[in-house]
C-alpha cells in the first residue's frame, strides 16, 4: 500500500496535476475537498478523458474528469481482497480510508509484489470460510 500519496483539490487543473503526478511517479492522484475523499484522478484519465477528447488540460479541472466517489477499501481488508476488487470492477487503483480518512492506495502495481501468492492464498482460505 503506498502512503505517500498525491492529493488535489478538485479545482487543480489537470495539467498541474499530472506534472506532480509526474514528479512522484504515480498513477493516480486523490482528489480532496474539505478533507473528504471526493474522487480519483488516473493517468488513464489523462489519456482517455483529456487527451483523446481533445480537451485543454490548462482549462480542464479534475472536477470534470475525475471518477466521483470511487470505491474504497478499509486497511484491516486482506491485500487480495483490494486485488480482487480491482479486478472485478476494471480499475487499477484503490484508495484505503480508515474511519473516513484516507490512509493510502493501492495499486495493481502492487501486484508485482512478491508476497502475492501468499495473499492471494490467505484470501482464498478466507473465501471459503465464509461461505
Amino acid at each position: 500500500m503506498r502512503r505517500t500519496l498525491v492529493k488535489a483539490a478538485p479545482d487543480a487543473t489537470v495539467r498541474k496535476v499530472a506534472k506532480q503526478m509526474a514528479r512522484r511517479n504515480a498513477g493516480a492522484a486523490l482528489v480532496i475537498e474539505r478533507d473528504r475523499l471526493v474522487g480519483i484522478f488516473t493517468e488513464r484519465d489523462v489519456a482517455f478523458r483529456v487527451v483523446a477528447a481533445g480537451l485543454d488540460p490548462d482549462a480542464t479541472t479534475l472536477r470534470e474528469v475525475m471518477t466521483r466517489r470511487p470505491h474504497t477499501i478499509g486497511p484491516e481488508r486482506p491485500f487480495g481482497c483490494a486485488l480482487a476488487l480491482m479486478h472485478e470492477k476494471g480499475f487499477r487503483h484503490l484508495p484505503v480510508l480508515e474511519k473516513g480518512k484516507l490512509v493510502g492506495l493501492v495499486s495493481a502495481r502492487s501486484a508485482m509484489d512478491p508476497d502475492l501468492e501468499e495473499f492471494r492464498a490467505e484470501a482464498h482460505r478466507r473465501e471459503r470460510y465464509q461461505r
